[in-house]
């Protein structure tokens, strides 16, 4: 087994590596739609489809207490495993089959073993930098979510190469995670207690918490599914000749540096500090971004990575704040609620934004995410101000 240092960049790698399964098949449809083969609702049922599976896997899990039952290292294998299975079959069953949303829908409940899980085990061996070791892992997982696209940019139109590299990618964290140590931190609790957890949800913290975390993913898997198809639109009109495929992979790859960067502020300047200030920035970005094609190619860019850089640097400073404030033998449980709750409202927002489009034009369509990132600054603020906030980054809220 690998030592601590070995461990944490295992679980990174694999985090990495196993997400690649989240956008695998919208990246890849990506290139359907701009040739017509697939219209922008089915490649949005697609990315829904693996929302809602793994807003059922969480359920499943949170329901029976898998995440702090059971060995993670074996959950987080097994679930890989189940994931790149219903991946590699998108090559026989296509993009335009009742199956094909199935086969998404299994990946997304695979992946409730994946990512949450994956946090619990980070977490485990974090002592004092919580935040820094979370958003690490959070960085993993925009990486992972954001490198289909750089697969389907290299290969072109053959979604086939995308698929394939991911569900690669998959099988090499399902067998990576195996080789981990559990960190000092790690509690396995002995029988779950439904009405235990539930009383923990209803603490006031912790539903400001995970309150200042929906605010945060109304915007931000939205950003993720749509910022492709606007870039495909929006960067043609200002002259750019590149491919807009490589400006969308950077757009969202950059938040794996802005989760990291976002880790070492909170724990030395505070969670609610950083989460409100990324909030802001994020908000701010949606807000304008679709009125940038006229100022050109490099205004509109740049924004579009502040945006990603911001839209998820904040992310894993919600996790984080449950990990502080809830009990150790049911952090992996109420991560897994969070991450429940949030990923049901990303369906929901994710199945929207062709109507907003259709309704207010690129121009003012990502404007209706800026309201979830202002809700979410206001739970925050609140946060800060409760008593339980001292628990929080070692009393720096």
């Amino acid at each position: 087994m690998l030592g601590k240092a070995g461990s944490i960049i295992m679980i990174v790698i694999c985090q990495v590596c196993g997400m690649t399964l989240w956008f695998s098949a919208t990246a890849a449809a990506g290139a359907l739609v701009a040739a017509g083969s697939l219209s922008g609702q089915q490649a949005g049922l697609l990315t829904g489809a693996v929302q809602l599976g793994f807003v059922a896997g969480t359920l499943a899990s949170a329901l029976t207490g898998l995440a702090d039952r059971l060995d993670p290292r074996r959950l987080f294998a097994a679930a890989t495993l189940v994931g790149a299975a219903a991946n590699l079959c998108l090559l026989a069953a296509g993009f335009d089959s009742a199956l094909t949303v199935a086969l998404r829908f299994v990946t997304g409940a695979a992946l409730a073993g994946v990512y949450p899980v994956g946090m619990k085990m980070a977490a485990a061996w974090a002592e004092r930098a919580v935040g820094l070791m979370i958003g690490t892992l959070v960085g993993a997982l925009t990486l992972g979510s954001s490198l289909p696209y750089l697969f389907n940019a290299v290969a072109g139109i053959d979604w086939r190469v995308t698929i394939a590299v991911s569900t690669a990618c998959a099988l090499v964290a399902a067998a990576g995670i195996l080789a981990i140590s559990l960190g000092p931190k790690h509690m396995q609790a002995s029988r779950f207690r439904f009405a235990e957890a539930f009383g923990a949800l209803r603490q006031r913290p912790v539903l400001l918490a995970n309150a200042g975390y929906l605010g945060h993913m109304w915007e931000l898997y939205a950003m993720w599914a749509w910022i492709g198809a606007f870039l495909a639109w929006a960067l043609p009109q200002t002259g750019f000749r590149g491919n807009s495929g490589i400006v969308t992979f950077l757009v969202i790859a950059s938040g794996a540096v802005g989760s990291v960067a976002a880790g070492l502020l909170a724990d030395r300047f505070g969670r609610t500090v950083v989460t409100m200030g990324a909030m802001a920035a994020s908000g701010t970005c949606a807000a304008i971004i679709g009125l940038l094609p006229p100022l050109g190619a490099g205004a509109l860019i740049l924004v579009a990575l502040v945006w990603g850089l911001t839209v998820v640097a904040d992310s894993a400073q919600f996790s984080a704040c449950i990990a502080e404030l809830a009990a150790p033998h049911l952090v992996g449980t109420m991560l897994t609620i969070q991450t429940s709750m949030g990923f049901l409202l990303t369906f929901l927002t994710i199945q929207a934004m062709p109507l907003v489009i259709a309704a207010l034009g690129w121009e003012h369509a990502f404007a209706v995410l800026a309201i979830g990132p202002a809700l979410g600054v206001l739970a925050m603020w609140r946060l800060r101000h409760q008593p339980a906030a001292a628990r929080i980054a070692g009393g720096r809220r």
